[in-house]
């Protein structure tokens, strides 16, 4: 089973921690199958999925947007996104240099074209930015990916 996470970024403690138990909640219902997730790693909704699938012995296939995508993350993301690609079975590297939300969108259309399903760390309101939660999930559902949104209550945004 191929899953692949889009989802908020910068998210309060609090919520990454219901977020966090969702996700594996969600992960725990593919225990039967071979698990492969499909993350750019962003901070927030991306390591936080990353890291559950790893804990659940699944393994990691990487979408790198860009090649300036790490340097646009924040600095104190940097040792969590190293440590989490260093453990990923395959890193995917798009041609983009620049990091931007049409690189962002195309990596997520790359890992829509892989995936079995998408999970969705998202609030329903509209992406703040093209490429953004409410557009994956938009193009997954034209695509005919099954999209499961974890939103659990009592989370926020800033």
């Amino acid at each position: 089973m191929q899953i692949a996470i889009t989802g908020h970024r910068e998210l309060p403690e609090p919520t990454v921690n219901l977020v966090n138990t969702a996700i594996r909640r969600q992960l725990a219902e593919h225990t039967d199958t071979a698990l492969i997730g499909l993350t750019c790693l962003a901070d927030g909704a991306d390591s936080i999925f990353a890291q559950a699938v790893l804990d659940a012995s699944g393994s990691l296939v990487v979408v790198v947007p860009a090649a300036e995508y790490r340097d646009g993350l924040p600095a104190e993301h940097h040792p969590v996104y190293d440590a989490l690609i260093s453990r990923a079975v395959e890193v995917v590297r798009l041609g983009h240099r620049e990091s931007t939300s049409q690189s962002h969108m195309d990596a997520s259309m790359y890992m829509l074209g892989q995936a079995d399903r998408l999970l969705a760390v998202w609030d329903g309101e509209p992406a703040r930015g093209y490429g953004g939660t409410a557009d994956v999930v938009e193009a997954a559902k034209q695509r005919g990916v099954p999209v499961t949104v974890i939103w659990p209550d009592g989370a926020s945004r800033d």
